[in-house]
C-alpha cells in the first residue's frame, strides 16, 4: 500500500493507474478540466455533492476521501489492486486466523441485511472491480438473501456508506460438484442453483463474494460468518469457494480449508497476481476450543 497525504496525490496516480486524462476525469463526473487541475494540485477541496460522483466512479472507500478530502488530511495508505485502505502500517496485513478466534465475539451494528435496490446495484458494481459477473447476478442475490438473511449482508461505516459485503450461497450438491470439477465457473452459478439449506442432510455454502475497504471491515464479516457457522443446529456443512485475490484466499487457508485445484499465476487486468483456486472445508477445527 500506498501511503497518501492528500486527494490530490491519490486522484493523480488514480488517473495514471486507470489510464484518463484530466479532460477524461472531468466529463466523467461532470465538471470543467480547471476544477480536476485544482483538486490535483490540492488548491481546493471537492465539494460534499462531487464527493458521491467521484466515489461513484473510482470506486474509492467512503472513509479514504473523507480522511484526504480535508483542511487538515489524515495520511492514509490505499492500495488500487485491492481497493483498501489502512491508517497504519500495521494494518495493512491481514490478521493472524488466532486473532479471529480470539476475538470471535466481537461484532458490530454496522452489518445489515440488504434494503434496497441500490445495494444490489452497488454492490454488482463493486463487484465488476474484481471478477467477471453473469447478467443475472441480482436475481441470484436476491434469492440467496432470502433463503440465508444471516449470510448476505452489507457493513457500512459510521455515517451508513457502504464499506464491504458478503454473499454466501446455498447451493445443492450437483452444483458444488460442477464447481469442483470445473464443469461450470462461478460465474455460471444460477437461481435454480440455490436450496433451502435448512432442509438438506448435506449443508453446502458457497462463498462467491467476501470483501471489505479495510481489514478491520473484513474482520467483522470474517467473524460473523465464523459465529453463524459455529452456532449452526446442523453441524454436517461444507463451505467452498473460488479464490481469486491473494488477500482473500490467504485468509482462508489460515482457517483451514484444503486447496482442491488451482490454477497457474497470472496477472488480471489490473496487475494483480493471482491464480483461480477452488477451497472446500469446514471451520470446526479451526473453532475448537
Amino acid at each position: 500500500m500506498k501511503k497518501y497525504y492528500s486527494f490530490g496525490e491519490l486522484l493523480v496516480d488514480y488517473r495514471i493507474y486507470s489510464g484518463l486524462s484530466q479532460a477524461e476525469f472531468a466529463s466523467k463526473i461532470d465538471v470543467d478540466i480547471r476544477t480536476v487541475q485544482r483538486w490535483e494540485s490540492d488548491q481546493t477541496l471537492v465539494k460534499p455533492e462531487k464527493e458521491e460522483a467521484i466515489i461513484d466512479v473510482t470506486l474509492f472507500p467512503y472513509q479514504l476521501i473523507r480522511n484526504l478530502n480535508a483542511s487538515i488530511p489524515i495520511p492514509t495508505y490505499y492500495d488500487f489492486r485491492i481497493n483498501k485502505y489502512a491508517l497504519t502500517e500495521l494494518n495493512e496485513e491481514l490478521p493472524k486466523a488466532s486473532w479471529f478466534k480470539q476475538q470471535l465475539e466481537n461484532s458490530t451494528d454496522r452489518i445489515r441485511a440488504f434494503d434496497y435496490e441500490s445495494d444490489y446495484d452497488y454492490i454488482a458494481k463493486y463487484m465488476e472491480f474484481h471478477k467477471e459477473l453473469p447478467n443475472n447476478i441480482k436475481e441470484v442475490i436476491r434469492e440467496s438473501a432470502k433463503i440465508i438473511p444471516d449470510m448476505n449482508l452489507i457493513i457500512t461505516d459510521d455515517s451508513g456508506y457502504y464499506s464491504g459485503h458478503s454473499l454466501i450461497f446455498p447451493i445443492n450438491r450437483k452444483t458444488f460438484n460442477n464447481l469442483k470439477s470445473k464443469k461450470i465457473l462461478e460465474n455460471e452459478i444460477t437461481v435454480d442453483d440455490l436450496v433451502n439449506y435448512r432442509t438438506q442432510d448435506l449443508i453446502i455454502l458457497y462463498g462467491f463474494d467476501l470483501t471489505a475497504d479495510s481489514n478491520d471491515n473484513m474482520f467483522y464479516i470474517v467473524n460473523h460468518l465464523l459465529r453463524f457457522l459455529r452456532d449452526l443446529p446442523n453441524q454436517n456443512y461444507l463451505y467452498c469457494s473460488t479464490a481469486l485475490r491473494y488477500d482473500s484466499y490467504k485468509l482462508v487457508d489460515k482457517l483451514g480449508l484444503k486447496i482442491v485445484w488451482e490454477e497457474e499465476k497470472e496477472k488480471n487486468s489490473l496487475g494483480l497476481e493471482s491464480s483461480r483456486r477452488f477451497q472446500e472445508g469446514d471451520f470446526r477445527e479451526f473453532l475448537k476450543g
